[in-house]
């Protein structure tokens, strides 16, 4: 299991579209991807669970990947919310 805090900088956080677009990249690694914010955990896969964290502009995660490509798909993940998701930071 590997893990890493990650501050989202992009303007409206993980709202529905880009959480939507989070949610196509992870699915693309066998590994589970789960997201903490606070007490509270959801699986990176399902944008109900997403959603549900209200992670928006300055919000602290915690990423976290388990599985056989866990370190490639924590690296991408990371990188894809550090560029802002597409959106001006």
């Amino acid at each position: 299991m590997v893990k890493k805090e990650i501050v989202i900088n992009n303007i409206s956080g993980l709202e529905s579209k880009l959480a939507a677009m989070f949610i196509q990249k992870a699915s693309n690694y066998k590994s589970t991807v789960w997201i903490e914010k606070g007490e509270r955990k959801a699986n990176a896969k399902s944008l109900l669970g997403l959603l549900s964290l209200g992670i928006g502009k300055g919000s602290k995660i915690m990423l976290i990947a388990e599985g056989e490509d866990e370190v490639e798909a924590l690296d991408d993940l990371e990188n894809y919310l550090a560029s802002g998701l597409g959106e001006s930071v």
